[in-house]
């Protein structure tokens, strides 16, 4: 059973930083392209991040140029990077695991990150 265990989250000032954490386990984490999502309330879930097996990255607009993807194939694990957070960041954050057909689809449960004004 693959499984994704997200950490980092927090309340923070805007302006300020966090790092999200992403663990994989139960499958070759290397296989999959990785990827951050995020949902605020009352919003649809969005692609924030994305970083393929051979770590092309792709970012949202609104991400780009203060957000970070990466990965460590050896420690399974998809980090990502966020610098100069607004409120509008707000919103529950989700790994993403995209292995196709073959190998499946799978998500974490998701970690808060709130940004005060």
């Amino acid at each position: 059973q693959v499984q994704l265990v997200e950490s980092g989250g927090g309340l923070v000032q805007a302006g300020g930083s966090l790092r999200l954490s992403c663990a994989v386990s139960g499958s070759i984490f290397s296989l999959y392209t990785m990827g951050w999502y995020r949902q605020a309330p009352g919003k649809e879930r969005e692609l924030v991040a994305r970083i393929t097996r051979d770590s092309n990255t792709y970012y949202v607009d609104s991400a780009k140029g203060r957000f970070t993807i990466s990965r460590d194939n050896a420690k399974n694990t998809v980090d990502l990077q966020m610098n100069s957070l607004k409120p509008e960041d707000t919103a529950v954050y989700f790994c993403n695991a995209q292995g196709g057909v073959l190998f499946g689809v799978y998500w974490g449960q998701g970690t808060q990150v709130t940004v005060s004004s």
